[in-house]
């Protein structure tokens, strides 16, 4: 069960070992783009290439839905970055549920880790494999793996690394139960756990005002997807908003403004508490994403320009 490219991976590492996949479950078309064409989830596109049984229910309380999952008589199910599941869902194989998370449960739990990880400036995450029960990511671990976070990593890169990390989990936590050697053990109960909510439009949102790290991060953390952004006034001119794609941290010392942009001929930082961030890859709105040395032959930046 599952939608995205993370959950591919883990498919494809199962098909390769030879396991029977006697059904695929995944999100329903939707629309999406200018012309509202119907997109398939890429687990989808998947399981057709490969041959194999797809589901894609609206409702997974359907009894008509729920007939025909029975009827596959799977003793397994693994769940890679779908929706929560009802009892009478994750209930009905003999070996049961499992998920596979990408952190280090009990912390991150919730629909955004690998970005929240980077955000707050986390060190290592990983990946874990747990027994599902009727709250989200709460159920007995299985395994886990660790990996290391460069100060380089952006949420892209990190989600690459943990979509093979989590396939080889996923493998390997199989195998375990096939040979019913599974010892599971409950998350740590601690009162301050991390969490890893949801991301919206305005928490995406760069605050100027913020520390340096706290803001390379920020942008690292929400990039490729869902991006940071920010209010970019140019002079006099009403603000324009711009999406953050590539930047670097420079500390520094200088007394300028926090948000204050300073350009030369082929870069372009903004000054903030500790130093500058220099954007190295950007969009305007209305225009293509960008290197800012290529956006700068045609834009020039005005006297008392600032990021708000």
């Amino acid at each position: 069960m599952g939608t995205p490219d993370f959950a591919v991976a883990t498919l494809s590492v199962l098909v390769a070992a030879n396991y029977a996949i006697v059904g695929v479950i995944t999100a329903p078309d939707r629309q999406a783009g200018r012309g509202r064409k119907l997109q398939t989830s890429a687990v989808k596109k998947y399981a057709l290439a490969h041959d194999l049984k797809v589901m894609q229910p609206t409702n997974l309380k359907d009894v008509a839905f729920l007939e025909e999952l029975k009827a596959l008589k799977a003793n397994l199910q693994i769940v890679v970055a779908f929706r929560m599941l009802p009892k009478v869902v994750w209930d009905m194989p003999a070996y049961g549920t499992f998920n596979l998370h990408a952190s280090l449960l009990p912390d991150y739990r919730g629909a955004a880790p690998i970005n929240w990880v980077l955000m707050n400036g986390e060190i290592k995450t990983g990946a874990t494999t747990f027994f599902i029960d009727d709250k989200i990511d709460t159920g007995e671990i299985i395994l886990q793996k660790e990996t290391l976070i460069a100060d380089h990593d952006t949420a892209g890169s990190l989600h690459d690394r943990l979509m093979l990390l989590g396939a080889d989990l996923v493998l390997e936590t199989v195998l375990l139960i096939s040979k019913g050697l599974v010892r599971t053990q409950k998350q740590p109960q601690r009162p301050e756990l991390k969490k890893a909510f949801k991301i919206f439009t305005e928490t995406c949102k760069v605050a100027w005002d913020a520390p340096l790290d706290s803001i390379y991060n920020h942008i690292r953390g929400l990039s490729p997807y869902p991006v940071a952004w920010s209010n970019f006034v140019n002079g006099e001119e009403e603000k324009i908003i711009v999406k953050i794609y590539a930047v670097q941290k420079e500390p520094a010392l200088h007394s300028l403004t926090s948000g204050t942009i300073v350009a030369g001929k082929k870069d372009m930082k903004v000054a903030v508490e500790g130093g500058y961030i220099q954007l190295l890859e950007i969009q305007l709105q209305g225009r293509r994403r960008m290197k800012v040395a290529d956006l700068l032959n045609g834009l020039e930046i005005k006297k008392k320009s600032y990021m708000a």
